[in-house]
């Protein structure tokens, strides 16, 4: 009796075809070891050739040093304080910023009229948009850039043209100007802008539209209560990418705007590959980099906390 009762015991502890010790060694494994393996070659890729130069960079900007060979080197906020307290990288600071904003704005402003074509058309008519929408990419953005370059001249098209329509009575400053290079940004990123808004868009239930033309909303009121709010996922997140790639943009606002513009990663540029100044560049680089992380931070968490926040979760 005693043999029986211990054997049913084990039977109901131990599944059917399992001893315990394996049942222990199973509970014992750990489903996220062979995911970590997996994922070992590009977390030491990353921590090789982004973390440890990063890290590198923040020390950089700690030191405070009035020669090239590094003598006389040692750590303080010098370059901080220098960077708050000089007009000069203030201002570009607050242009590199405005100009992310304004190039943010205009990309969603001739985005979101794409994307809403593409969630509306057929499956043939969405890949042709998806194809024009993506084949600017296959460009190099210099050579897009030189091509924005001869339409802005004084006597380029797009001058030409409007004085031709009687709209301007001289050539407008559109080069060398910050109008130059929120055109240049804002066309090198609208495809990322209407990617973003149309895969909130495809989200959408179709129903929900009919559902309020049926009750009597008109195509305005549908789109205004329903289209737009439900799709605000993707115009944050188009607008977070755009404004992070134009904050970090170098090669447009470099040709598009030259001195007269004088962005931050311009300006670091200068100081660490022309000026030499390294540690300094470092600190510019860092506050460029907390700017934009802050930005985000403060835009993604405004929408979280505002009305609309059902729609993110």
């Amino acid at each position: 009796m005693d043999a029986a009762r211990a054997q049913n015991h084990q039977k109901r502890v131990a599944p059917e075809g399992q001893p315990p010790q394996q049942e222990k060694r199973a509970k014992k494994r750990k489903p996220w070891a062979p995911g970590l393996l997996l994922l070992t070659p590009i977390l030491l890729f990353l921590f090789g050739f982004f973390v440890v130069p990063m890290l590198y960079i923040l020390y950089l900007s700690f030191i405070s040093t009035d020669s090239l060979s590094g003598e006389g080197a040692s750590y303080s906020l010098s370059n901080y304080i220098t960077l708050f307290t000089d007009s000069y990288y203030l201002n570009s600071l607050w242009i590199t910023v405005k100009i992310s904003l304004l190039s943010s704005l205009v990309a969603l402003i001739l985005g979101y009229p794409i994307a809403l074509t593409m969630a509306k058309a057929s499956a043939k008519m969405r890949a042709l948009i998806t194809l024009l929408i993506a084949s600017p990419l296959l460009v190099s953005i210099v050579v897009r850039n030189f091509g924005w370059y001869l339409l802005l001249l004084p006597n380029g098209t797009v001058n030409t043209l409007l004085m031709d329509m009687g709209l301007i009575s001289k050539p407008m400053n559109l080069l060398f100007s910050e109008v130059g290079v929120i055109i240049g940004l804002s066309n090198a990123y609208l495809p990322f802008m209407v990617l973003a808004i149309v895969t909130s868009l495809y989200n959408i239930d179709p129903s929900l539209e009919k559902a309020s033309a049926i009750l009597g909303a008109s195509p305005l009121r549908n789109f205004l209560s329903i289209t737009l709010p439900l799709s605000l996922p993707g115009i944050v997140s188009g607008c977070v990418l755009v404004f992070s790639l134009s904050m970090s943009a170098y090669v447009t606002p470099a040709l598009m705007g030259g001195e007269n513009v004088p962005v931050m990663p311009v300006v670091v540029y200068d100081q660490i590959n022309n000026l030499l100044q390294w540690t300094f560049g470092s600190a510019l680089s860092y506050v460029l980099l907390g700017t934009t992380l802050l930005s985000v931070f403060l835009f993604t968490r405004g929408f979280e906390k505002s009305k609309f926040k059902e729609v993110f979760r």
